[in-house]
C-alpha cells in the first residue's frame, strides 16, 4: 500500500491534490530511503506518513561475508526505486526495485540461465522466486508459504546464516570428493595387488572394509563444522 501511494505522487499533483511543496517533500524523503503514504480527505492532503525499512542489524556483516565467498549479491524489492536505491548504497548491494512477484520470477530466470543462484526471501510474494531459484532459502520467521517453498529454512533469523550455510555446503562436497577419491583409490590399488598375486584376498577383503571406515571417520568432521571457523 504504501509503495502504490508513493508511486502515485506525481499523478496526485497533476490532479492538484498535492502541492509542488508537497510532492518535493515526498521526493525527498524517498530519496533518504522512505516510502511515503499520503493521506487524503476528498482532494485535499492532510499529510504524509514516511516509512522506513531498516536492514537487519547483521546485514552489513553477512552480506560481507557472502562477498568474500564470491557470492554476488543483488537485492530484488518492490518498494520503489528512491527508497530501494537508498537502502542498497548503503548495504553495498546492487538493486532492481519496483518488481512485482512476476518481475522477480522473471529476474530469477534470467540470473539462473547465466549460473546457479539461491534466493533468500520471507514474504508471500517472494514464494514463486524461492521455488524457481536453484536454491531457496528462508528465513525462519517468514510467512508459512515461504517456509513451505523454500529448500532451506535459517531458524536463527541471521544473515550471517546464508554464508555458514554456503560455506558448509562446499566444505560438505568437498568431503564427498575426498570420500570417493580415497575409496576408489584404495579399490583400485587392492584390485591390481590382488590380481597380480601380492595381496591374499583376505587382505583385499578387508581393505574394502578398512574403506568404509575411513570415509565415514572422514564424513564425521564435518559434526565439529560449528565449533571452528568455517573458513
Amino acid at each position: 500500500m504504501a509503495t502504490r501511494a508513493s508511486r502515485r505522487v506525481e499523478p496526485l499533483a497533476e490532479r492538484h491534490l498535492v502541492t509542488p511543496d508537497q510532492a518535493d517533500r515526498v521526493a525527498a524523503l524517498e530519496q533518504a530511503g522512505k516510502t511515503v503514504v499520503v493521506v487524503l480527505q476528498g482532494a485535499q492532503a492532510l499529510g504524509m506518513i514516511a516509512l522506513r525499512d531498516q536492514p537487519r542489524p547483521d546485514a552489513r556483516a553477512g552480506l560481507e561475508r557472502l562477498q568474500s565467498l564470491g557470492v554476488r549479491c543483488v537485492m530484488l524489492t518492490g518498494d520503489n526505486a528512491r527508497t530501494a536505491t537508498s537502502i542498497g548504497s548503503l548495504l553495498g548491494l546492487d538493486v532492481r526495485a519496483e518488481l512485482l512477484p512476476d518481475a522477480k520470477l522473471a529476474a530469477i530466470a534470467a540470473y539462473r540461465a547465466e549460473g546457479p543462484i539461491a534466493m533468500v526471501g520471507d514474504g508471500i510474494n517472494d514464494a514463486p522466486a524461492l521455488a524457481a531459484a536453484s536454491v531457496g532459502i528462508a528465513m525462519g520467521g517468514g510467512t508459512d508459504i515461504a517456509l513451505e517453498t523454500a529448500d532451506v529454512a535459517l531458524m536463527k533469523e541471521r544473515i550471517e546464516g546464508v554464508g555458514e550455510l554456503i560455506s558448509l555446503s562446499r566444505a560438505t562436497m568437498h568431503n564427498i570428493w575426498q570420500n570417493i577419491a580415497l575409496a576408489l583409490g584404495l579399490k583400485a590399488i587392492f584390485l591390481v595387488t590382488t590380481l597380480v598375486g601380492s595381496t591374499p584376498l583376505w587382505m583385499a577383503i578387508l581393505a574394502d572394509t578398512g574403506a568404509t571406515v575411513l570415509v565415514t571417520a572422514n564424513a564425521l568432521r564435518l559434526l565439529r563444522y560449528g565449533r571452528r571457523s568455517p573458513d
